[in-house]
């Protein structure tokens, strides 16, 4: 057996040597398109916009930024589909829009697999978030309240958010008032204002977390939040599902697998080089750089989409 796994091996070497080699040599045709799916002027927007920056400056490669927000991602991908998959146009999302958004909506033209998952630049750090030194700064608190008859008034940005608010209702036993708004910003716009009294913020609540004006009462996600280590998670208040998620680049499908490597590799390059004001804003503003690319990706994706599959039926049933 040992002497046909030793030439195997070499050749599995051999193969990945080249396809790195081809990576670092690859060249987009012409100007790149990178369309940005988050509103004008926000942190997502700002992320997008010096990673491209940062490409530019290390790799030479013209980046020309369009804005396409709305519809949890979707007006982009049904952009973005239609691009040639040749390098020259790539996007800026999140996981849950070609997982939950796209299975929710339908669209045989907008699942999953007809894009091309580059890489990710950041992970959600999402929390249920309430003003702190409040009326609803622990889940200990929101628990009495309702069982006090007191309504809470559950904020969310999306269709998964609405969901897992409604979903978490449900098994504890809790009648959330769920309140739909405009992204995190309007989640703390609406708790500063006493609009709400929860809701859902995927990371732009660390500033406010950090100067003690906030606090997550409880985390999204299975690791613990960069700000509030403490925070139970969801699934321990009952939740089944976690909300989790990244920011992610995004391309049409069917891409050369060297010109992805090389967009992943030059995506990573710049958010991990603590040099670039992009790894500035990931590490101030989103819990730090994190980025999958690859097979790594493209496994995180399938489990993504097969949780999305199960809460939307969980919510449908």
């Amino acid at each position: 057996m040992n002497i046909f796994l030793k030439p195997l091996f070499a050749a599995s070497v051999l193969i990945s040597s080249t396809s790195v080699g081809q990576a670092e040599d690859w060249a987009p045709p012409g100007p790149i398109t990178m369309y940005v799916g988050f509103a004008a002027g926000g942190g997502a927007d700002t992320q997008a916009r010096l990673i491209a920056q940062g490409i530019e400056e290390k790799y030479g490669w013209t980046i020309i930024p369009q804005q396409l927000p709305g519809n949890s991602g979707l007006t982009l991908a049904t952009e973005l589909v239609k691009a040639p998959a040749d390098g020259t146009a790539f996007g800026m999302v999140v996981s849950e829009t070609l997982t939950y958004s796209a299975q929710a909506v339908g669209d045989p033209a907008l699942q999953l697999d007809k894009f091309t998952a580059l890489a990710t630049t950041a992970e959600f750090q999402s929390g249920l978030v309430a003003m702190a030194d409040g009326a609803f700064d622990s889940w200990d608190k929101v628990k009495a309240a309702a069982e006090a008859g007191t309504p809470i008034r559950f904020a969310t940005a999306s269709d998964r958010q609405a969901d897992m608010a409604w979903h978490l209702g449900q098994k504890t036993g809790i009648a959330f008032n769920i309140v739909e708004v405009r992204g995190g910003a309007g989640v703390m716009d609406g708790l500063r204002g006493g609009d709400v009294d929860i809701g859902w913020v995927a990371g732009a609540q660390s500033k406010s977390v950090r100067q003690g004006e906030m606090t997550n009462i409880a985390r999204g996600i299975k690791a613990p939040l960069a700000d509030t280590p403490d925070a139970p998670a969801i699934t321990d208040l009952g939740s089944d599902f976690y909300l989790d998620g990244y920011f992610m680049f995004i391309a049409p499908g069917g891409l050369d697998p060297v010109a992805r490597e090389a967009l992943g590799n030059a995506i990573r390059a710049v958010a991990e080089d603590s040099a670039t004001e992009a790894n500035a804003l990931l590490t101030k503003g989103f819990g730090g750089p994190s980025v999958r690319t690859g097979e790594d990706l493209d496994a995180y994706m399938a489990d993504a989409n097969a949780a999305a599959a199960a809460l939307i039926k969980a919510v449908s049933e």
